[in-house]
Formats: C-alpha cells, structure tokens, sequence
C-alpha cells in the first residue's frame, strides 16, 4: 500500500513518486553526514563543525553553501605542510652552518679557518684546544670562560688596521719627488742660516 500524494490516484504514479521522495531524503541525510564528516577533517574548531552539520540540515542548499566556503585543505595536509615547511627551514640553517659566512664554500664544524677565503671561523678553547663559535661565551666542552676571544680579535684588527697605515705612509712618502725632497733640506729652518752667514762673517772680519 502506497500513501497518496498530490492528489495522485494511480498506484504505479504515487509508487514512482514515492520512491523518489524516499531517494531524496537518504541523499539529504548522506549529505548532512558528508557535512559533519568533511568538516571534522577540514575545521579544527567543534563550534564551526557543529555550525556547518546545523547548516547541512537545509535541505541541499545548505551542503551546497558548505561546500563553497569550506576551507581548501584538510588538517592533515595543512600539518604535513608545516612540518615539511620546518624540516626545509632546518636543512637550510644546517646549510648555513656548514658552509662559510664569507664566501659559502662548505666547511667542517672543527675548522677554524676557511679553506677557500681564510676567513676566521672559529677560536681554539685555551683549555682543551675545541673550536668554539664567536657568539659562544663558555666553552661548552670544558666550561672555560671564552670571553677573551671578542677583545683578542679587536687586537688583531687593530694590529692589522696600523700594519696598512704604515704600508700606506711609506708609500706616500716612496712616490714624493726627489726635489722637494732636496729643496727641503737645503732651506731649512730661517733662523738657522742666518746664524750661520753671521758667524762666517765674524770669522771674516
């Protein structure tokens, strides 16, 4: 027995009917379902995921609206994604590591010097002779202070900023010409040749 609906008397009509009305509500229920389940995996927030099924129980329009505004990604991917983010962001600073700050040429972590540039990448401990970072203040091997290495490395910028002064003033002084050179030493002081004319010409008299 068939229930009658929209007025309709044929049997086979209202059975057509019937069934498609009975379609409609189990798609409707998958639907708010499917709802409920994509948004678990696409929203973090349980508020939002009850707000999106509540939506869902429109019927059809409210999947439809769901489906449009849902986030694009699930929170798997989104977690893979930042993990994959941190893991590049890791390999990169290990790169940075491991390669010279000057020139970029790959190092080990005991050299001191750079192969390639000779620049100065680390400092031998006092105590135990370990390479230590210029930005590490105790040795973490034997704990020895490291804060002579700052002030040590100042000297030696010093010591080399006097050696260029001094190669810089003896060439200065190599390019001058010879006559000025000559002319200087042949004036001299004023009062020093008039000295001289006059005791030449006490002697005279």
């Amino acid at each position: 027995m068939t229930f009658a609906l929209f007025g309709i008397e044929n049997d086979g009509v209202n059975l057509v009917v019937n069934l498609l009305i009975f379609f409609l509500v189990v798609i409707w229920l998958a639907l708010v379902y499917w709802t409920y389940q994509d948004a678990q995996r696409r929203i973090d927030d349980p508020m939002l995921v009850a707000c999106a099924t509540a939506a869902s129980l429109f019927p059809f329009i409210g999947t439809i609206v769901y489906t449009i505004v849902r986030p694009p990604e699930y929170l798997e991917d989104s977690r893979e994604r930042e993990l994959e983010i941190r893991a590049a962001e890791g390999r990169v600073r290990m790169m940075e590591i491991r390669s010279c700050r000057n020139c970029g040429t790959p190092i080990e972590p005991t050299f001191l010097r750079c192969p390639s540039c000779l620049h100065r990448l680390r400092t031998p401990c006092e105590s135990c002779g370990k390479p230590l970072d210029p930005r590490w203040r105790v040795c973490p091997y034997c704990e020895t202070p490291a804060t002579d290495v700052a002030p040590a490395t100042e000297r030696a910028r010093s010591a080399r900023r006097g050696t260029r002064t001094r190669r810089a003033t003896a060439a200065a002084a190599a390019e001058q010409p010879d006559g000025a050179k000559t002319q200087d030493r042949s004036t001299g002081p004023p009062l020093a040749r008039e000295g001289t004319l006059g005791e030449r010409a006490r002697r005279t008299t």
